[in-house]
Formats: structure tokens, C-alpha cells, sequence
């Protein structure tokens, strides 16, 4: 039992033969705001242990897929020169919710690793929470265990301090003592006196193996411990590890996990790995690591992007695309190393087989933009001429670092790594004062709930338990309003004019999820027959602040409403009904796509309203008209069959059977809704149409490019699909007017004047061509001035656009050479353009920017270029002859 497959399914095994139920891994995006990544195995427990969620086990198992990129978890930049740093990685872990706790999680671990995996017990240590003030005494009970199982002395049971053997969730709540295996790698004799040094380079000495935490305390405010009612476990072995030690290795680039992808990488560079710290071997090590890294947040439909995952994302692929270039490979190649990680474990994750496809393309494409981005970036930098000193060494300022990310798109850290090859530094401290003026500027307006209000929905959760939803089948019903808030806060009654939050015990209201918007409606105290109420509040909208509470927000429009009444709940049939229609739209264009485009045409988000749908989707290539008439006819066939959209209830294993696609960053419980209409099938909460026909006429209003990678189409449905269709026919009917022809010969009426005006422009620039060579007008090249040989030119010339004015500029530089050449022009808009250029061979005294910034500060405006060519813009014509003069100045004539 060594590979890495076998070792993952005994370790669960173990523990699923002793009463633990066996959970698929979370994903690595999770349904938690306050992480990036899934960072550990607990994370899809999170409520469970905090007692937020209740599940139908006390004891589980999972490998959990794992990432972990900066803070205190990670330093990217040790990845690949160590032999245990990663960004991706599984891991292995056991959970007792209030089950069992220290002794049986002790000799759980200790049976599993030297009983089952013949781990050698005299190669162990283990480390225990040797106490700390603010944190508590020392944890006897734990040290007691180990001896009592292990046979271990004192020698072997290690304390330490808070910082290695003490975890917590936050500042306050669960936290407690953890206790650590540790194992020591290397042909040498084991020396418990040794521990606590780290590996050598080459990965020998002590390593942990395995964290076992123990949540047994709830940390108060003012820092005392309180015993927690149900103590926990949380228990996590990294998989890398342990296939280290039964693999017989020293490094986890060694194990199958990974070496069959630095292999790859040794294969792709033709160059030899060896394993050593010398840089080829860092920089295959660094692709293995970031290609698994890649593969499974493109499987999860994160993409990269400039902010949140995607940057990250984007960050991970680029450093790895960054060391294959160091490597020598010049052609695209990490998509090899990211379908490598799909061969070697794809067995064991599905989806990686099921997104492979998308895997490839997206990762071709990136690499295409950012090899371009990296000659683009490099060349920008060497002809770079803002550069400041510090402390005596070369550096370029935070302003030139931020345009070159904002602008170019080349990330700070890579100008940091060219930057150290280069031999100078960056002003990081400018570099964060522009992001944060940038992030200031596009600060939006969105309402951020604090922590305080969340924690009173989960309180009013605690209280009444989760809202029950029933808007499928009924849009009216009678119910019990039990919570009731104002400003965040919990309040008995609202008056007339308030704007509140309230919350039912069940509800035909569907809060926003999954992209649908949430429904509008009313809510009425003691209605009546006439249609009045005693009270009435007007929902403008429904959301899920916390997992299974529905809370509806409006304003009393009528009367006093108070907690604890009856009241009466009715959904806006109308606004319904068209989101209904949208949201069925939406599977029927998602399958559509899929057809046309290929299934590499993943969802990536969608927004599903009365009014219109919104679909966004992985890809790089617009449609063309032919593929949108397609999907168009695809949809509009599928609606005219008016087929009956069902919906079944299917475990998710059965529904993957089936053929049901879904949405990974969505969380999946293990029972789904699967949604049948017409040809599509999905995994589906919201809320949708009766039949296929209900939808209507579907016409897709827009395509375009929404981010890198990422493509969006507007579609309508209905009557609304029918109003545009109407509008667009009178538009036409009006251009028919104006040009005096029947609509049918509109088309051929308008290309004729293209026609025309394309030839009367052609004329004009012929015309403007003359003017500026001089012909039949003033010889320009008799007022310029001579300086030291050089000749200088500045001077105003009638209005042309600004091709002919550059144009005209470097025909005068040309005829006076060398020479210094500034010219202005007025439009008749009453802005200023201004040009400068300068013969290469006398930059070295005349900059063109330098020369073009001067004078456009003169006429109300700003610009640059480089030293032999730049361009500026203005507002005060009447300043034009002085900022002309500017440059006799300059030059002393």
C-alpha cells in the first residue's frame, strides 16, 4: 500500500469502518464569504462545529482538497524550493462533532499509522500544548494519552508553546490545544533531542505528519476559557506527506502526486531534473505544484481575472508560465502540464476529466496573453525613462510600477522578479498608495451588512428555525411573522413610512440565489375582500443573509405591523411570472451553446430577472451572426415543442448519472433539484416556467467580452422580446423616412451614402495631404532657427486631423535634419493639438516629451511620448504662438 490513491482511500476507510460518515471533499471555493479558498479540511464544517448547522452525523471523513497562496499558511515564493511547500494540496482528516474526543482521536491516529501504514514508531515524536498565559495550562491530559498509547517517555512527548500547539477560530469563540505526530526522514538514527530543527535542504529531519485539535474551550471577550457543552475534533494530515514516508522519499516533488508532472516539465525544457536547488529544478518543481493548482480552479470555473480568485489565479499561472520562459521553453506548453495533473487524477476527481477541455483552452489562452504581455512588459521597462535612486540604487517609481499593471496589465510582483535580474528596485510603498487611490476612486455605493446584523439573523434562525419555502407551487399564503428589524436591529412593531426587514415562518417568496433576482410583492395584516388591509408592507425585494433564512425587505405603506401576528404573504405574479420565463430561457440558451460553441462554453454566472437574462460563459471568441441565429433557433424550436418542465428530487450521484450539469462554486447538497426542460438538464433551486412554452419568443439583444476568458449574452423572452422586436421595427421605419425610401430599400440607401462619404473623406485627406507638403503654400522650413547645428521649427498650421499633423512633422524633421520640430493646431471644436518630433540623433539634448509637456501646460492641457516623437492635447487656442515660443526658450534662441 504506497501510491497515493491507495493511501487516500485506506486512510477513509479506517475511519468510515469505525462509525465516520464518508464525505466527497468541499470545494475549493467555498459557500463562505470570509475565505478565499478552501484552506483546510474543517471549512466545510465550519457550521457544524460552531453549531450553526446540524447534519445527520457525528463523526465524519474526507480528503479535502486544499488551497493555500500568502499569509502566514504560505510564502508562494518558497514553492519549489522547499521540499514541502505547496499551493495545492489534499488533505486527510477525521471529525467528531461533540462524539468522541482526545482518547479515542489518539488511538485512532495511532492505530491508523503504525497498524495499518507500518509507519516506524521509533522514526515518531509528539508535540502537546505545553501551556500559556492568556491561552491556559498546560494540556496533561493529552501527554497522559500519548504515554498510555504510544509507551512513549517524557522525551518523546514535546511540549510547546501557544504559536506551534494551540488553535482558535478568531480573537473569541471555539478554540483549544492540538497535538502533532511528527516523523523524521533520513537515513540517521532518530534524535528527539534534535526536533524543532528544520529539514535540511533535501527535506531529511523532522516534519509533522499529522494536527490533531481539540476545540474543548470558548474564549471569552475578556480572555477567560469556558469549557464548550460538546468538545470537537478536527484532524488534518496532508496527503503529500504521508506518501512521502511510504513512498520512500524525501520530497513531495518526489511522490506520484507530483513527479509525474516535473517529469513533464524536465521533458518539455529538455533538460535534465536533478533535484537539487539549482534553478531549472526550482522552476520544474513550480510548475508541478502551480499546474495542480490551475487544473482544479479552472474545473471550479474560476478564471483568471484582475481581482478576487481569478487574480489569484491569474498570479499562480502566470509565475508558472514565467518559469517555463527561464526555462527555455518559447513555445505555449502549460497546458500539457495542466492536462498531465487531469491524467494523473482524474480518476479520483471527476470533474477535472469532465472541465478538460476547458482546462486546455483556457490555459493556452492565458499563456498566449501573457507571453505577449511579458515582451510587451519587458520592452516597456527598458525604454522607460522615469527612474528615481534610492539609498544610491536604481529604482522605478510606484507611479511607473501601477501604469504598468493598471495600464499593461504586468503584474507588480513580476516586475519585482525582472527587477532583480535587471539590477534595480521598485518604490512599493508609491506602487500601494496609487492602488489604493485607484480602489478610492472606484469605490461603489454597495451595502455591506456587519457582522452585527448577521449575527441577528442567525439569532432569529437560532430562534425559529430556518424559513420553509413554498413559492413553487403557491404565490399566497397565511403565516406568522416572527421577526421584525429596523436599521439592523430587532424591533416589536413598524409604523407607516418605515423601512424594515421581516421574517415568516414560511414564505412563497424566493430570496435572490443562483443568479435569480429575488421577488417583490406585498404583505398585508387583516386583509380584506375590497382588497385593503389594517396594515400593509410593499416588498421590494427577498434575500438569503444567512443559509435558509429568507428575509423580505420593504416598507409599511399602510398602519402599524407587529411580531408575532398572522399575516398574509403575496408574491407580485406578474414580476414572477417573467422571471419564470427568463430563468427556463437560461438552461434552454445554456444548452443551446453548449451545441453550438462546444462544452467548453461553461457557465461562469448568470442573472435571471423579470425583464431580461444575462449569461455569462467561459470563451475568447465572439459569436458570429450565424452561431447567434443558431442558438436563436435552437431556443425558439425547443419553446414551440411546449414540452411540460419537470422537476425531480434525486440524490447528486444520481442526478451526475443522469447527465445534470451544475455549477460548482453553487453548494450542492447531498439531495438535488433537477430540472428537465426540453433538452437541457440542470441542478436547479430557482424558479421556472410550466412549459416550454410559457417562455415565448427568445432573441438574444448582445454579445460581447465581459474579462479576460469571459464572454456575457443579454437575451429577452416574451412580450418583452416582442417589444424590442417592435421597437427595432419602427427605428428602421424611421431611418426609411429620412431617406425618403421604403423600409425593404433602407439597407441599399444607406450603403450608397457610405459610399459617398467614404470618397468625399478620401478627397478630403488627399487635399489636406497637399496642404501640409507645401504645395502652393508657405515653404515652413524658412523660419526654423539654427542652435549649435541643430535646427528648430516651431510653428502653427491650419486645422488637420492628427494623423496629417504627425505626418507633416516628421516630413519637416526629415528636410531639416537634425532637427527639432513643434507644431500646433486649432480645431474648430476649439481644442489644441500639439506634436514634437525630434531626429533620434540629437535626443540626447531635445526630448520630445519633455519639449510637447511644456508647451501643452501653456495652452491648458498635458501629454508625452518618447524622447523622439510625442503628442499633446490643450483647451486655450488663443495661447498656441506662446506655446510655440516655448521652444526658442528652451533652446536659448
Amino acid at each position: 500500500m504506497t501510491s497515493s490513491r491507495e493511501l487516500r482511500k485506506a486512510f477513509t476507510s479506517f475511519f468510515a469502518e469505525r462509525g465516520h460518515s464518508l464525505q466527497p471533499s468541499g470545494p475549493l471555493v467555498p459557500n463562505d464569504p470570509s475565505l478565499m479558498f478552501a484552506n483546510a479540511g474543517m471549512v466545510q464544517f465550519k457550521d457544524v462545529f460552531t453549531g450553526k448547522e446540524k447534519r445527520p452525523y457525528t463523526r465524519a471523513t474526507t480528503s479535502q482538497k486544499c488551497i493555500r497562496i500568502s499569509g502566514k499558511h504560505n510564502d508562494l515564493e518558497n514553492v519549489g524550493v522547499t521540499a514541502r511547500h505547496h499551493t495545492f494540496f489534499e488533505m486527510l482528516g477525521n471529525f467528531s462533532f461533540g462524539d468522541y474526543f482526545k482518547r479515542e482521536a489518539i488511538a485512532y491516529a495511532w492505530e491508523l499509522y503504525t497498524g495499518v501504514f507500518g509507519l516506524d514508531p521509533n522514526r515518531m515524536v509528539v508535540t502537546i500544548f505545553g501551556g500559556e498565559e492568556g491561552y491556559g495550562p498546560e494540556d496533561t491530559e493529552s501527554a497522559a494519552i500519548w504515554a498510555d498509547v504510544t509507551g512513549f517517555g517524557p522525551e518523546r512527548i514535546i511540549r510547546c508553546d501557544a504559536k506551534d500547539n494551540f488553535w482558535q477560530m478568531g480573537e473569541t469563540g471555539p478554540c483549544g490545544p492540538c497535538t502533532e505526530i511528527h516523523y523524521q526522514l533520513g537515513d540517521e538514527l532518530p534524535d528527539p533531542r534534535r526536533f524543532g530543527e528544520e529539514p535540511d535542504q533535501s527535506g531529511k529531519g523532522w516534519f509533522e505528519l499529522w494536527n490533531l485539535v481539540f476545540m474543548q474551550f470558548d474564549k471569552q471577550e475578556d480572555g477567560t476559557m469556558i469549557d464548550l457543552p460538546a468538545p470537537s475534533v478536527d484532524t488534518g494530515a496532508g496527503l503529500e506527506r504521508l506518501a512521502v514516508v511510504k513512498q520512500g522519499v524525501l520530497s513531495n516533488y518526489d511522490t506520484d502526486l507530483l513527479r509525474p508532472i516535473v517529469d513533464l516539465a524536465s521533458e518539455i525544457s529538455g533538460k535534465k531534473y536533478g533535484g537539487t536547488l539549482q534553478d531549472d529544478d526550482v522552476s520544474m518543481r513550480v510548475l508541478a505544484d502551480h499546474a495542480r493548482t490551475t487544473a482544479f480552479l479552472l474545473s471550479e470555473n474560476v478564471s483568471p481575472d484582475k481581482e478576487g480568485r481569478g487574480y489569484v489565479l491569474r498570479r499562480v499561472m502566470r509565475r508558472a508560465i514565467r518559469h517555463g520562459h527561464r526555462l527555455g521553453i518559447e513555445e505555449n506548453f502549460f497546458h500539457r502540464c495542466a492536462l498531465k495533473v487531469v491524467e494523473t487524477m482524474g480518476e479520483d476527481y471527476p470533474q477535472l476529466r469532465e472541465y478538460s477541455d476547458l482546462i486546455a483552452n483556457e490555459t493556452q489562452q492565458e499563456e498566449t496573453r501573457f507571453r505577449r504581455t511579458l515582451r510587451d512588459g519587458i520592452d516597456l521597462l527598458e525604454k522607460n525613462d522615469e527612474w528615481t535612486e534610492v539609498e544610491g540604487k536604481k529604482t522605478l517609481p510606484g507611479s511607473v510600477a501601477f501604469k504598468l499593471y493598471g495600464t499593461f496589465g504586468f503584474p507588480y510582483d513580476l516586475q519585482e522578479v525582472i527587477g532583480r535580474e535587471k539590477g534595480f528596485l521598485i518604490d512599493e510603498e508609491g506602487f500601494l498608495e496609487e492602488m489604493a487611490q485607484e480602489k478610492e476612486r472606484g469605490r461603489g455605493t454597495t451595502l455591506n451588512r456587519d457582522s452585527a446584523t448577521q449575527k441577528v439573523f442567525y439569532d432569529v434562525k437560532e430562534q425559529h428555525g430556518a424559513t420553509r419555502f413554498v413559492g413553487y407551487d403557491q404565490l399566497k399564503l397565511t403565516t406568522k411573522l416572527v421577526g421584525l428589524l429596523k436599521e439592523g436591529a430587532l424591533v416589536s412593531a413598524a409604523r407607516e413610512g418605515e423601512e424594515i426587514e421581516l421574517v415568516t415562518t414560511e414564505t412563497p417568496f424566493y430570496g435572490e440565489k443562483g443568479g435569480q433576482v429575488g421577488d417583490s410583492g406585498w404583505v398585508r395584516l387583516n386583509p380584506k375582500a375590497d382588497g385593503t388591509a389594517d396594515a400593509i408592507v410593499t416588498i421590494e425585494d427577498a434575500q438569503f443573509p444567512v443559509e435558509g433564512l429568507t428575509v423580505l425587505r420593504g416598507t409599511v405603506t399602510k398602519g402599524t405591523i407587529e411580531v408575532g401576528t398572522e399575516v398574509e404573504l403575496e408574491v407580485d405574479r406578474f414580476r414572477r411570472d417573467g422571471t419564470r420565463r427568463n430563468h427556463s430561457a437560461t438552461h434552454l440558451l445554456h444548452w443551446a451553446l453548449r451545441k453550438v460553441v462546444g462544452p467548453t462554453a461553461a457557465q461562469k454566472g448568470s442573472l435571471v430577472g423579470p425583464d431580461r437574462l444575462r449569461f455569462d460563459y467561459s470563451g475568447t471568441k465572439p459569436l458570429d451572426a450565424q452561431q447567434i441565429r443558431m442558438i436563436e433557433d435552437m431556443v425558439n424550436a425547443a419553446v414551440l415543442d411546449n414540452t411540460p418542465i419537470t422537476t425531480d428530487v434525486l440524490p447528486m450521484d444520481e442526478a451526475k448519472e443522469r447527465g445534470a450539469i451544475g455549477i460548482f462554486e453553487e453548494k450542492y447538497g447531498d439531495v438535488v433539484r433537477v430540472l428537465t426542460i426540453g433538452p437541457s438538464m440542470e441542478l436547479c433551486g430557482g424558479t421556472h416556467a410550466f412549459r416550454t412554452g410559457d417562455i415565448g419568443l427568445f432573441t438574444i439583444l448582445s454579445e460581447g467580452g465581459l474579462a479576460a476568458g469571459v464572454r456575457r449574452i443579454e437575451a429577452s423572452t416574451g412580450l418583452n422580446a416582442l417589444r424590442l422586436l417592435r421597437e427595432t421595427r419602427g427605428e428602421l421605419e424611421q431611418t426609411a423616412a429620412l431617406l425618403k425610401a421604403p423600409a425593404s430599400e433602407a439597407r441599399d440607401k444607406v450603403q450608397k451614402l457610405v459610399d459617398s462619404h467614404k470618397a468625399l473623406q478620401k478627397e478630403i485627406e488627399r487635399l489636406q495631404k497637399e496642404l501640409v507638403s507645401g504645395g502652393g503654400a508657405k515653404d515652413l522650413t524658412a523660419d526654423a532657427k539654427e542652435k549649435d547645428g541643430v535646427r528648430l521649427l516651431a510653428t502653427t498650421v491650419p486645422s488637420v486631423d492628427g494623423k496629417a499633423l504627425r505626418e507633416m512633422a516628421d516630413q519637416l524633421r526629415d528636410k531639416l535634419a537634425p532637427a527639432v520640430v513643434l507644431l500646433g493646431a486649432a480645431g474648430n471644436d476649439g481644442k489644441v493639438t500639439l506634436v514634437c518630433s525630434v531626429s533620434k540623433d540629437v535626443t540626447d539634448r531635445f526630448k520630445a516629451g519633455d519639449i510637447v509637456k511644456t508647451a501643452a501646460q501653456i495652452v491648458g492641457g498635458n501629454g508625452g511620448g518618447r524622447p523622439d516623437f510625442a503628442q499633446a492635447g490643450g483647451s486655450d487656442p488663443s495661447k498656441l504662438d506662446e506655446a510655440m515660443a516655448s521652444l526658442y526658450a528652451r533652446a536659448g534662441v
